[in-house]
């Protein structure tokens, strides 16, 4: 197949993401999702007729024991008012951060 993702493509996903790549990056960065579109491609070829979606994927539905979910009960949550007294900085009802996005 040819190539889907360009220079181009990598310099701008790189760029949404606030990510700085090196020049000697950027070519295996086209080459290796290149690869995963290539590999998508091959696995949208195959013939699903009469394989019924999943709703689970993995083996904790009814597996018992440790693999078993929790179940999923209302409880208490911890007092605000206890919380936010030992926070560094707060305004009472919500955690104050700092900045670290910056532009």
């Amino acid at each position: 197949m040819a190539d889907q993702v360009t220079v181009q493509d990598v310099e701008r996903v790189a760029e949404l993401a606030n990510l700085e790549l090196a020049p000697e990056e950027k070519p295996g960065m086209v080459r290796d999702l290149n690869a995963i579109l290539d590999y998508v491609a091959e696995l949208s070829q195959l013939d699903t007729t009469g394989v019924a979606p999943l709703s689970q994927v993995t083996e904790l539905e009814g597996a018992g024991g440790a693999g078993e979910l929790r179940v999923d009960v209302l409880r208490a949550s911890l007092n605000r008012g206890e919380v936010m007294a030992q926070a560094p900085e707060t305004d009472g009802t919500f955690f104050k951060v700092p900045k670290v996005i910056e532009r």
